[in-house]
């Protein structure tokens, strides 16, 4: 049986991360748990975060959206197929190995999306860019750890609490679309959506187009009007 290759490993912000290859299949996994925070076979429903959050938007001049988590590169990839030409998409990546495994490893599998002109990248945690960023964004997409009840970062709580959820609503300008990515669902994280403002909906998405069975994950969808 094929093993897996470790390409990489980094240990940032008191987090320890690494990277595996098998063939094409790469796995970046979190030391503490040895758990597998994402893999690249699976990202169907990434795709979907960004789609859900640009789409509405797509008719705006100029528009500026901002991505929450690089990742594999997916998301970040199809919001710049869902953004047109004279748009801005930033996307926040607190973890600069993350960065690093993009441009080393993952970026042909997501079509090299940090080398679209329209890409920025930010070296900083995405709470902290929407707190920084009043009335900034016509869209911003979530997709940290596994959402809600992610495991890899404390801090997390902070994102999608009150506090993080607030500092979303007031980074979007009027009309503009939040999407967040999550593993599970969470009656009570939409309901903390609704408090701070957003007008929400809730999809549950496969992982993969030809999947029949299975979980799904859960994608939220919260405009402010």
């Amino acid at each position: 049986m094929d093993e897996y290759t470790l390409l990489d490993s980094s240990t940032e912000h008191g987090l320890t991360m690494r990277i595996f290859q098998l063939g094409d299949e790469f796995s970046i996994r979190v030391d503490q748990t040895d758990s597998e925070l994402m893999n690249n076979e699976f990202h169907y429903s990434e795709d979907v975060l960004a789609e859900l959050a640009c789409e509405p938007i797509r008719a705006r001049k100029n528009a500026h959206v901002l991505v929450g988590g690089l990742g594999m590169g997916f998301t970040l990839a199809s919001a710049l197929k869902h953004t047109n030409d004279d748009a801005t998409v930033s996307v926040s990546e607190l973890m600069a190995a993350v960065v690093r495994w993009n441009e080393l490893y993952l970026g042909k599998g997501a079509d090299y999306p940090l080398r679209d002109t329209r890409t920025r990248v930010i070296n900083q945690d995405v709470g902290k860019v929407m707190s920084e960023h009043k009335d900034t964004f016509d869209a911003i997409m979530l997709d940290v750890d596994n959402g809600p009840d992610g495991f890899t970062r404390d801090s997390n709580d902070s994102l999608y609490g009150l506090t993080g959820l607030t500092n979303a609503h007031e980074s979007l300008k009027s009309g503009g679309v939040l999407t967040v990515w999550s593993a599970a669902p969470d009656i009570e994280f939409t309901q903390r959506m609704m408090k701070v403002g957003f007008e929400v909906e809730q999809q549950l998405v496969k992982s993969h187009p030809q999947q029949t069975h299975g979980a799904r994950h859960t994608i939220w969808i919260g405009t402010r009007y």
